[in-house]
Parts: C-alpha cells; sequence; structure tokens
C-alpha cells in the first residue's frame, strides 16, 4: 500500500497533528490545550519560537483575538515568553522539572492508580497500532530518512535532550501513517504519561536497553514486518511500564 503522505509530504515536527482546528464553543480552553501538548511534548522545545500569530489561527481555526488571549495566559502561567520587535514572537521557556521520586509519586496521586492504567492501556493500544499500520505503507525515501533521522537523535541523545527526542521518535511513527487522527491520538496519549515519565531519571542501562528496542521498531518497520513492528513497540512499552512500577514501589 502506498503511503498516503506521498513524495516530500514528511513533516519535520509534530506540530501539523497538534494544532488541528479547534471547536468553536471551546476555543480558548481548546487553543491552551493544543499549545500546552506542543510546549509539553517538547515538540517546540525550551527557546524556540511558537509559529507566527498568522499560521497559528489558521491552522487552529481561530481568531487572532483567541489566540493571543491564549497566548497571553501561558505566558501568565510561565510557559511562554512574548517578545515585540522584528525578531520577536511568542518563545517557549517551559522546563520539565527535575525529577524526582516525589514528584513522580505526586503524579501518580494527582491521576489515580485507575487512571494511571488506563493511560498506558491507551498508549500500548495506539503505539502499536500506529507501528503496525506503518509497517504496511510503502515508505518513499524522505519518509525513510525521516525514521531512521528521528531513531538516530534519540540514539544519540544527550540526557537532557533524551524524553524530548524520544518523543519525536515516537510521535513520527503516527505521523508517517499519514492519519492526523491516528497522530493526534498518539500525542495525546503520550501527553498523558510525560510528566510521570519526566520524573524518572535518565539512566543509563535503561537508555541503552531502549536504544536496542527503538531499533528492533524501525527495523520491523521498514521490513514491511506488521506483527513484529506492532511486538516491538509493546516490548518497549512495556519496559517504561515496568520502570514507572519500580519507581512507584
Amino acid at each position: 500500500m502506498r503511503s498516503p503522505t506521498g513524495e516530500g509530504g514528511v513533516k519535520e515536527t509534530q506540530l501539523g497533528s497538534l494544532l488541528r482546528p479547534v471547536r468553536a464553543g471551546n476555543a480558548f480552553e481548546e487553543t491552551v490545550e493544543r499549545l500546552l501538548q506542543a510546549i509539553k511534548l517538547g515538540v517546540v522545545p525550551h527557546g524556540e519560537r511558537l509559529p507566527s500569530e498568522r499560521d497559528l489561527a489558521v491552522h487552529l481555526g481561530i481568531s487572532r483575538v483567541t489566540l493571543r488571549e491564549a497566548i497571553r495566559s501561558l505566558q501568565e502561567a510561565g510557559y511562554l515568553d512574548v517578545r515585540r520587535g522584528r525578531y520577536g514572537g511568542a518563545f517557549v521557556v517551559y522546563l520539565p522539572p527535575e525529577p524526582g521520586h516525589a514528584d513522580l509519586a505526586e503524579a501518580v496521586n494527582q491521576m489515580g492508580a485507575g487512571d494511571l492504567a488506563d493511560a498506558l492501556t491507551f498508549r500500548m493500544a495506539v503505539e502499536c497500532g500506529a507501528a503496525q499500520i506503518l509497517a504496511t505503507l510503502t515508505l518513499d525515501s524522505a519518509q525513510r530518512a525521516m525514521l531512521l533521522r528521528r531513531l538516530a537523535d534519540v540514539n544519540g541523545a544527550a540526557p537532557a535532550d533524551y524524553r524530548r527526542l524520544d518523543t519525536a521518535f515516537h510521535l513520527s511513527i503516527a505521523e508517517l501513517t499519514g492519519s492526523p487522527l491516528l497522530a493526534a491520538a498518539c500525542a495525546d496519549a503520550r501527553l498523558r504519561v510525560t510528566d510521570l515519565l519526566n520524573a524518572i531519571p535518565v539512566l543509563g542501562p535503561n537508555i541503552a536497553h531502549a536504544a536496542a528496542q527503538h531499533q528492533a521498531i524501525v527495523s520491523a518497520i521498514l521490513a514491511g514486518d506488521p506483527d513484529g513492528a506492532s511486538r516491538a513497540v509493546a516490548e518497549h512499552l512495556e519496559g517504561t511500564a515496568a520502570l514507572l512500577r519500580g519507581f512507584l514501589a
């Protein structure tokens, strides 16, 4: 099957999936939600500028007045710094908190044990499904190069950049299927566990193990092995769940 994204249709970020149109009835609230997704998932990392007001308003299907209200609220909450002038714009100043056991326990307490289990199940379903679907598609050279680049980025990441680049790798699998709904679901699933993952220290042996699992996922996708791709993602996510349980014990 031909990939629906087509030749040259590779997106360099996951912004296209996150910044989808909002519903008119809750335009302000959903705009804040979309922008927070992009910020907290590291799709727009610390120090970088959000797209222009014009582009954001078009993507989100909202007025600039609503967009400015959302940006102002996120500035007041400490996520953005709005600068004026020729080189101005809304710059991300949010940084994930340093890992700590108390933070992990607090994040789980806020979610509730049932919600945590549900979030892990949801993530397993959508990410395994995305990898399985992608393995059935015929990827063009640009798409294959993007997947391999995301793999190299995360597997060569410094500890400070690891979570952000790991997110980019996982989201790129869904993005490459060409399904905005699936890409959005995977972003939502990742966001539900982002605070938990950020509360876990980046451990060398775990990162090395994850690198081998990432390679297995990509190899199965590029080999056109849907079942193998799904199994590789499931093994990887089960390892993450085990790590969470270990730090919560």
